[in-house]
């Protein structure tokens, strides 16, 4: 009975937590510009199947270049696709590979760094020189690499900003790792016999988990970024699916025609970055001073 007392009081102390995180976010100036960013964007990308006036994908030749009107409330591009549509079901095919492949250098990323930062000597060492030199290749190159090695394509291209990501996430987890493994309750779960995975995912991971949201946030934008760029080189999502970053290459060829297809692309694409930005900055401050900062 007192263990289930126990259960429920801890419950509603990490949901009240969260409540007053979440009122302190929106307090922020940050907080308030991103979620003023992100919302609509997000949104609109989830619902553009129900909310997109046309198909991104049909063309027609006759329309093509058409500057905002009541039809085409965006314009068109070259081949008379409605911007509209294609700006819509573009964030989702952008927002998607971010997100996703900020999910991959997570699962990839944090056991790493938990685990080297737990246990320490030699093996540390070596896994954090191993991640320095993958820090040390610029991102997007790196990137390229693994994508011309496994092929062009939106799941080739996750994976390689996943890989990307990992040694970023395994040295932020590692850094919040080290300034709490050698806490009490750590030390009374190696004196209770507990495995060093047991101590790391379910002792250690709770503690670090405020710095690796806030990096999180970051990534999702940096991923994005990544991705987008991936797709201008024609290595990311393939035509004629929409994407942002295939819609600015494909405009910057055209832009002496038309500036609406290089426009709003362009636009929606950094609000989007920026709002992610802003959005962890915020999380930084408001989480300060659980948030502890990188060891180098």
């Amino acid at each position: 009975m007192a263990t289930e007392t126990n259960s429920r009081n801890l419950q509603e102390s990490s949901i009240e937590r969260l409540a007053r995180t979440g009122r302190k976010l929106i307090g922020t100036r940050k907080g308030q510009v991103s979620l003023l960013l992100l919302v609509p964007i997000l949104l609109s990308s989830l619902f553009a199947p129900m909310i997109a006036p046309h198909d991104p994908t049909a063309t027609n030749v006759a329309d093509r270049f058409e500057e905002p009107s009541a039809e085409y409330v965006l314009g068109t591009d070259n081949f008379g696709r409605d911007l509209l549509s294609r700006v819509l079901y573009g964030g989702r095919a952008s927002i998607l590979l971010g997100v996703a492949a900020t999910a991959l250098g997570l699962l990839l990323g944090v056991p790493v760094g938990i685990l080297s930062g737990y246990i320490g000597g030699r093996t540390d060492e070596v896994v954090m020189r191993l991640m320095d030199i993958l820090l040390s290749i610029p991102s997007l190159l790196l990137a390229l690499i693994v994508v011309v090695a496994l092929g062009s394509g939106m799941v080739n291209a996750i994976l390689a900003i996943g890989i990307v990501f990992m040694p970023r996430l395994a040295r932020i987890t590692r850094s919040s790792t080290l300034s709490v493994k050698n806490e009490e309750y750590i030390t009374a779960a190696e004196a209770r016999g507990e495995s060093s995975l047991y101590i790391a995912f379910v002792e250690l991971l709770p503690s670090v988990t405020p710095a690796i949201i806030v990096e999180t946030s970051i990534r999702i934008g940096f991923g994005i970024l990544i991705g987008t760029s991936l797709s201008f080189l024609g290595l990311g999502t393939q035509p004629p699916n929409p994407d942002w970053g295939y819609m600015v290459s494909q405009a910057r060829t055209t832009l002496g025609e038309s500036i609406w297809f290089m426009l709003w692309p362009s636009l929606t694409l950094g609000a989007t970055i920026l709002g992610f930005n802003l959005f962890g900055d915020a999380l930084r401050d408001t989480l300060d001073p659980e948030v502890t900062g990188d060891d180098h």
